[in-house]
């Protein structure tokens, strides 16, 4: 079995579905959400896995992958459960909407952006960041932020087809 529970027998799955976020941070927990949603429903043809967002941890992740989907809170004082879509290869990511509540220091963002200075990136790098509101500790997801990932959930699974 791999860390997300799949078991890969036959060739390497070369696409990737990565769920960012701090379960104990209320809405910081969406993209492990996400990803657990995904892995009841994905087709086994789909690496699913979670990750803190730490930048070394995340380009270990998508390491020989053509496609990567990455899913994190942002927080950028919009409406919460205000959905980004960002195609990574090509629209560099507000480092704005990571900073003020990230766990990780040396996330996302930088991660990215070193990639590509190693021009290590995958073929096609989506990320989707979902708009939050509360971070505080012991919190829950709150119900906008839900609805949102659901709706995040049904744009990935048309992109992976």
């Amino acid at each position: 079995m791999n860390q997300s529970g799949h078991s890969q027998s036959g060739p390497e799955l070369k696409t990737v579905v990565i769920g960012i976020g701090n379960d104990f941070r209320g809405d910081d927990g969406v993209g492990r959400y996400v990803a657990r949603k995904l892995k009841e429903i994905m087709p086994q043809k789909v690496d699913i896995l979670e990750a803190a967002g730490e930048a070394t941890e995340l380009m270990g992740l998508w390491e020989n992958k053509e496609k990567v989907i990455l899913i994190d809170a942002v927080f950028s004082g919009a409406i919460p459960g205000t959905i980004y879509r960002y195609d990574g290869k090509t629209q560099p990511l507000p480092a704005s909407q990571f900073e003020s509540q990230s766990t990780h220091a040396f996330g996302v963002v930088q991660a990215i952006e070193l990639a590509k200075t190693f021009n290590t990136l995958p073929q096609s790098l989506i990320f989707y960041g979902i708009e939050g509101s509360s971070f505080e500790m012991g919190a829950e997801i709150s119900p906008k932020v839900i609805e949102a990932a659901e709706n995040v959930i049904k744009s990935i699974l048309e992109e992976i087809g």
